[in-house]
């Protein structure tokens, strides 16, 4: 044995063509001619259309998003006294609310609305109340509690 006939294990090499490596490799094409996109490493902006008006400046803008905004989960009245009625609730805080699928995320915040009408003493725990909501609770004998 010598170094002339010394051959790979049979299976421990694959026979095929390198990509990327340039025209001489029989894989490559061509870029365009000169330029900045004929050279590596280029790439153009995200919503670039080559030089014509983008999308994104075309379209006319409508309207104002108050970025300081502060959304609320809404729960109606009428929705807590389903639940005492079903689920015989005393108090409602915001783990029961999640327990029955009302709030989703951890970081709802909760406003209790006045539509419907309550029955039921309720001690109930939220971010938010609108007026009506919290006469018709406190008329009911409930206390609030603003979290």
């Amino acid at each position: 044995m010598n170094l002339s006939n010394l051959k790979p294990a049979e299976g421990s090499t694959k026979n095929r063509k390198r990509i990327g490596r340039g025209t001489g490799s029989g894989r490559g094409g061509t870029r365009g001619h000169k330029g900045a996109g004929s050279r590596s490493g280029t790439s153009a902006k995200i919503g670039f259309e080559g030089g014509q008006m983008p999308l994104q400046r075309r379209v006319p803008k409508v309207g104002f998003k108050n970025n300081n905004r502060v959304e609320y989960v809404g729960v109606n009245l009428d929705v807590l006294q389903g639940l005492v009625e079903q689920h015989s609730v005393t108090a409602i805080d915001f783990d029961t609310l999640k327990q029955y699928g009302l709030v989703s995320k951890k970081s709802d915040l909760v406003k209790i609305l006045g539509r419907g009408e309550l029955k039921a003493t309720l001690e109930v725990k939220a971010h938010a109340f609108t007026a009506t909501a919290q006469k018709a609770i406190e008329a009911a004998g409930g206390t609030i509690v603003k979290l």
